[in-house]
C-alpha cells in the first residue's frame, strides 16, 4: 500500500524530529503493510518553509538511510503547502512540489477554521495550469464541517480530497469521525492516508482505518482508496464517482 501524506522527513517540521524517529516510523509503516510513503512536509503554514529542492534532497538522504537499515520502504517526494494567493506563481518558479514530482497532483491545505474567499478562483487557475488540486483533511476544517456544500462545490469543479486515517478511527473525536464517514458516503473522499507525524500520538492508524472502511462500505471501497494512491504516484487519472451533497440533519431530524 501507498501512504500519500506523511511527515516522516526528519527535522523539517512538526513530524519526525530525528533520523532515529524517521526509522521508527518506517518500521511501523512496514508493519502496517505500507510499501511506499510520499513525504509531505509543511510549507508556508506560518511556521515551516520546505521548498521543492530542499525536499528532494532530504528524500534522497532518507532513502539512503533506510537502505542501509535494510528497511523495505520507499520514500517519495511531496509537500503540504498551506493555501496562499501566489501558489501558482510559486509553482511556476519551482518552489512548489507536486506529489511524487509528476507535475500532476498538488496538495492544498486550508486553515483549520475557514476556507479563504479566493479558494474557488485559485483552484480553477491551478487546474488551468494542468494540475489537479487535492484538498487535505477537509473533515477537520470547521467551516466545511458547518457548511459541507463548500467542499461539494469544489469537488464538483474538479478538486479532489484526502481524508485522514486517524479521523476515520475517531482520534479527533466522534464528530469528525462521523463527518469523515459522511464524506465517503457522498463520494467526496478520493484518498485516505495517515498524515502520521510520529510514533506516539500522531500515528499511522492506516490498516485500522481500512478495516473500518471495509466493515462499513465493503471491499470495493478499500480497493478504491488503495488503487487511487497507486494511480496518483504514477501521475495517472484516478477513480472518482459523481459527488453528492452531504445531508445535514436539522432540528428534530427533519431534513
Amino acid at each position: 500500500m501507498i501512504d500519500i501524506h506523511c511527515h516522516i522527513l526528519p527535522g523539517v517540521d512538526d513530524g519526525a524530529q530525528s533520523i532515529n524517529e524517521s526509522i521508527e516510523m518506517a518500521k511501523i509503516a512496514i508493519s502496517e503493510g505500507i510499501t511506499s510513503i510520499i513525504a509531505t512536509p509543511h510549507h508556508r503554514n506560518g511556521k515551516y518553509e520546505n521548498t521543492k529542492h530542499a525536499i528532494l534532497s532530504k528524500v534522497d538522504e532518507l532513502n539512503e538511510v533506510l537502505k542501509q537499515q535494510s528497511l523495505s520502504l520507499q520514500i517519495l517526494p511531496g509537500q503540504e503547502p498551506r493555501i496562499y494567493g501566489e501558489m501558482l506563481e510559486c509553482y511556476q518558479n519551482g518552489e512548489l512540489l507536486t506529489l511524487n514530482n509528476t507535475y500532476k497532483y498538488l496538495f492544498i491545505e486550508f486553515p483549520s477554521n475557514h476556507v479563504p474567499r479566493y479558494t474557488d478562483q485559485l483552484l480553477y487557475d491551478i487546474q488551468m495550469e494542468g494540475l489537479i488540486p487535492i484538498i487535505v483533511h477537509p473533515e477537520r476544517n470547521q467551516e466545511i464541517i458547518e457548511n459541507p456544500d463548500i467542499l461539494y462545490q469544489l469537488v464538483k469543479k474538479g478538486a479532489l480530497t484526502q481524508i485522514t486515517a486517524s479521523s476515520m478511527v475517531g482520534y479527533f473525536g466522534k464528530k469528525i469521525s462521523k463527518f469523515t464517514n459522511q464524506l465517503i458516503g457522498a463520494n467526496l473522499a478520493h484518498f485516505i492516508s495517515s498524515d502520521a507525524h510520529n510514533v506516539s500520538n500522531r500515528r499511522f492508524m492506516f490498516s485500522e482505518s481500512l478495516d473500518l472502511v471495509e466493515k462499513q462500505y465493503g471491499t470495493d471501497m478499500v480497493y478504491f482508496f488503495i488503487e487511487n494512491a497507486e494511480l496518483l504516484v504514477k501521475g495517472n487519472a484516478i477513480y472518482k464517482e459523481i459527488p453528492q451533497k452531504v445531508k445535514v440533519k436539522k432540528f428534530l431530524g427533519i431534513f
